[in-house]
């Protein structure tokens, strides 16, 4: 199997001409891929269940930065978590269309719960990332001026995988204040 890592970090904008009285909004958009993703399964969630490892959580940052070797961050830096709840239930309102399943995930994004009926969307709720950041552009000044972000993920040992942490960064965009 392949080693987990981040996906090459997109950094999407409105536009790339601002004012210095506007504020400047970017989204930050990632995915973990590889390993961690692979090994969180319904067939892990029910053996871990089994052996009382009924949470998850991924510890993740996002930070994004203008300039060259004096790097100004920019925006709020993100630096929060995950959770996953592996609990079991015959909640009748909880119906898999395809199966009889009892053991089910919770996941916790800025602690707003979400249960979702595949593995796939389970694994898109944890692993899948749009983080928002605003800022004023007159914090850059006028001018063209680089941007980029870096991420991170960490995670602990589990009874389907062990720990590990993950960085990346991604290209820059440039944008212009008049």
């Amino acid at each position: 199997m392949s080693e987990s890592r981040i996906s090459d970090i997109k950094l999407v904008n409105s536009k790339k001409e601002y004012t210095s009285d506007e504020n400047i909004e970017i989204n930050v958009q990632f995915s973990v891929e590889g390993d961690i993703r692979d090994v969180f399964n319904e067939t892990n969630w029910t053996k871990a269940y089994n052996n009382y490892d009924v949470g998850f959580k991924l510890k993740y940052g996002v930070k994004l930065a203008s300039g060259g070797f004096r790097k100004k961050d920019l925006g709020r830096t993100i630096d929060t978590y995950r959770k996953a709840a592996i609990f079991w239930t015959r909640n009748p309102k909880l119906v898999n269309p395809n199966k009889d399943r009892r053991i089910w995930v919770q996941i916790a994004k800025n602690f707003e719960p979400f249960i979702r009926l595949t593995e796939e969307e389970v694994r898109e709720e944890l692993f899948d990332f749009n983080e928002k950041f605003v800022f004023k552009a007159s914090d850059l000044g006028k001018g063209n001026h680089k941007i980029g972000a870096e991420s991170f993920a960490s995670w602990q040992k589990h009874d389907y995988t062990e720990p590990g942490s993950i960085k990346n960064s991604s290209s820059e965009i440039e944008i212009v204040i008049n």
